[in-house]
């Protein structure tokens, strides 16, 4: 196909997003729950942000981490969602050559800077544990600020590729693409040339950042469960782990709705495309709704906070 001749070569400055080919008639009562969801994931994690920034005993390094984390959930809430809306109420399905690589770039890069942020507040809860004696000279402000440069930096740098070799990619009339969302690979489809670099990269980028970031998430929580054993005062051990329920609820989450996502696109010659373009929609918006929440559940310190913070505003 890459050996075209020039006549039929025909550039392209658009992209045309068709979300669920076999189910158009859904679309506008699947936009009820997503806008809901929607205003639910930006509301909470606003309220989130607001309380931290604003209660002084919340001025922690693990909170300076979770408000990282609902950062990263509202932009891509914000890249996502209001596209697939306006698909869905207004039928604008055009995008543009350059938004659809940025909203690429966006999906690919905060994806594991999600895991990264999981990762490392993993390693506060490890430290807060296992070393408690060193943790105020351990996890400090500076730690805080160290790690979030690595977060974004190593997760952009190492995700650029990505949308770079589908850009450069030659597309020669097709611009159809049947997903709500500029997903690599039902971009690449749709050119010219031969995108088996560009898939193998995404392949190999992405298991290795979530891989390594699930391989230490896992063995800080192995020493945080072998300590937590050796406990021998009363309800230590509980209290202990009270301080990573809500953590490990959240990566669990992460992890299983990850695994749902990849496992639809693995079979995906058995699975209707629409689930698949369901799930991948689902998968930017579930769990930054649901974060915030359970951290407000239970976390005591954040939940008072947000209860001193609706007292100043009534």
């Amino acid at each position: 196909m890459a050996s075209q001749s020039n006549s039929s070569f025909i550039p392209i400055s658009e992209f045309l997003l068709i979300c669920f080919p076999n189910f158009q008639s859904w679309q506008h009562w699947l936009s009820l729950p997503l806008s809901l969801l929607f205003l639910l994931a930006m509301g909470a994690n606003a309220t989130l942000l607001i309380t931290i920034q604003l209660e002084a005993s919340l001025h922690q390094p693990m909170y300076y981490l979770l408000s990282l984390l609902s950062m990263l959930d509202m932009v891509l809430c914000l890249t996502v969602i209001p596209k697939v809306l306006a698909i869905f109420w207004f039928d604008l399905r055009s995008i543009s050559f350059s938004t659809c690589f940025l909203q690429m770039f966006i999906m690919n890069s905060f994806l594991p800077m999600e895991s990264c942020t999981f990762m490392v507040m993993a390693y506060d809860r490890y430290v807060a544990i296992c070393h408690p004696l060193r943790y105020p000279s351990i996890i400090t402000d500076q730690f805080v600020v160290k790690a979030s440069v690595f977060i974004v930096a190593r997760n952009a740098f190492l995700t650029a590729p990505i949308p770079i070799l589908t850009a450069r990619l030659h597309y020669c009339g097709r611009n159809v693409i049947e997903n709500c969302i500029c997903a690599n690979l039902s971009v690449s489809r749709l050119s010219c040339d031969n995108f088996t670099l560009n898939r193998i990269y995404q392949f190999v980028a992405g298991w290795t950042l979530l891989g390594s970031d699930f391989i230490l998430i896992f063995l800080s929580y192995t020493y945080i469960l072998r300590a937590v054993l050796r406990f021998k005062a009363e309800g230590a051990a509980m209290k202990a782990l009270s301080t990573c329920g809500s953590h490990f609820i959240l990566i669990l989450f992460f992890s299983t709705i990850l695994l749902v996502v990849v496992m639809t696109n693995v079979a995906r010659k058995r699975v209707p495309m629409d689930i698949l373009i369901l799930f991948n929609v689902l998968h930017h918006l579930i769990p930054p709704a649901l974060n915030p929440i359970v951290y407000g559940v239970q976390t005591k310190e954040i939940k008072h906070g947000i209860q001193k913070l609706l007292q100043r505003s009534m």
